[in-house]
Order: C-alpha cells, then structure tokens, then sequence
C-alpha cells in the first residue's frame, strides 16, 4: 500500500505519462476511492482520452504500490459509471467521460462537439403524425393536427447518451435524413433563417422502460435523466417542442446558482 502522502508511480503508457496520484493511507478516505476519484478527474479533464490503456490490474497493482483489490474495486466503480471497460486480452480502457451539459439554449450536438466528444447520430423516426393533446398545448395548434416527429439516437464514441424526440410544426424546414445524422436539429434551424430566442424547459429523472433501455444500452428500470422543452423563435412563436432522456450514467446537466439580491 502507498505511505502517507507518498506519490504513487504514473501509469506507463505513452499517453499517460504525465499522470500522478497522491494517495494518502492516513486518510479516513478508503485508498480504493481516492484512486478512483483522481481517475474520473483525470478522464475528466481529458488528460485519459477514450481508447487509453490503463493495463491489467496486476500492472496497475504494481505501478501504484497498491493492493490488486484496491484496484480491482477503484476500477470496478468507474467500470459501473460507464468510464472504463475491461476488454479481455487488452486491459482497462478508458471509454468517455460523462457529459456535463450546461442549462442554457443549445443543441445537444453543438455542447458534444464542443465539448470534443465525437457525436453521432442515428435517426430512428422522421415522419408526420396526428399531434397528442401535450404536443398540441406545447406548439399552439389543435389536438390531432400535423407536426412532424423526430426521434434520434445520439452517440459519442460509438456510444448512447440519449434519445431525443421532438415535435416540429410542419413545413418549418426541410428535415432530410442526410443532414440529421450529420449535424445538430437546431444548427439546422439556424441555416434556414430561424432565429431561436428562448425556451421553456423541464427537468426530472425516472426508469427506463424496456425499448428505452434497449436503444440506450442501459438495463431495464435504470435511471434516466428527462428534459423536456419548447423552444420559441424571435418572433414568439413555437417552433419545437422536445421530449428527451438521457442515460444518467453518462449525462449530467451542470448549472451555476447565485444568491438572490
């Protein structure tokens, strides 16, 4: 085990040679955690890119001045936030870090490729329908008329974060499917004169049911993040209504508080 305050030795891969770990056994804090906590800042920060290797746990036991069990349990706790997997014959890699999306009007897209996560798309619907009595509320026409409806799959790293739904007034803009796998919902709104000014949005959390959990990659009845919005063109009028959930292992939404006056 490491001595108190001493610095355990850098994982040894070429990408990774800068990393350093204080590990402090006189800490009330188990060793297991602190490695763990200074891994996902690490993965963070972006100093562990996706598809570095950290190596097996006998390595990584032996770099560190760590137990195998300190390791395998530091390890497995990052392995179950989604940051890690272990690949047989190859070691822990790193697979993404979690998303930390700001409260503000944006596309998912934009904060992924902003934020050098890689997104990519799969669209699951684009097609007209009968809108129900919450759609209609949302987009100010009557119940059971016209929107159109787009469901997509968003991926980063050949991985699912979410899967988007949104309802949009028809004839708003040309929806093809092309572009809709290679760029953002509201990039595309941009490009065609709309000017987005402002949105009503809610956030809560609740299980996955079986079809979200499938598309998601996550076990029936894990916890989703919910969002929905509506979002408002400079003139006021609606001209998307979403309703979004996202896999709470790899997705947070990260907003600053101020005192009030």
């Amino acid at each position: 085990m490491a001595r108190t305050g001493d610095r355990a030795r850098a994982v040894t891969a070429p990408a990774l040679s800068t990393l350093d770990f204080a590990l402090d056994r006189s800490s009330p804090v188990p060793l297991y955690y602190q490695l763990a906590q200074q891994l996902e800042a690490a993965i963070e920060h972006g100093v562990l890119a996706p598809g570095n290797l950290l190596g097996n746990e006998v390595d990584l036991s032996v770099r560190l001045g760590l137990s195998r069990p300190t390791v395998r349990q530091a390890i497995q706790s990052l392995v179950d936030k989604g940051l890690l997997v272990r690949r047989r014959g190859v070691g822990t890699q790193v697979v993404h870090c979690q998303v930390k999306r700001p409260l503000e009007l944006s596309s998912l897209y934009d904060d992924l490729e902003a934020a050098g996560q890689g997104p990519t798309t799969r669209v699951v619907r684009n097609e007209t329908a009968p809108a129900p009595a919450d759609v209609a509320a949302a987009l100010g026409i009557a119940e059971g008329g016209e929107v159109t409806v787009l469901e997509r799959l968003r991926l980063t790293h050949g991985q699912p974060v979410a899967l988007l739904r949104n309802y949009l007034p028809t004839g708003l803009l040309d929806l093809d499917g092309a572009r809709l796998e290679s760029t953002g919902l509201y990039r595309m709104m941009r490009a065609s004169g709309i000017t987005l000014h402002s949105a009503r949005q809610t956030v809560g959390a609740r299980t996955a049911a079986r079809e979200e959990a499938a598309c998601l990659d996550e076990k029936e009845g894990a916890a989703l993040l919910t969002m929905r919005r509506t979002a408002y063109d400079d003139t006021g009028r609606p001209v998307e209504y979403g309703t979004h959930v996202y896999r709470a292992s790899r997705y947070a939404f990260d907003f600053q508080l101020l005192v009030k006056g």
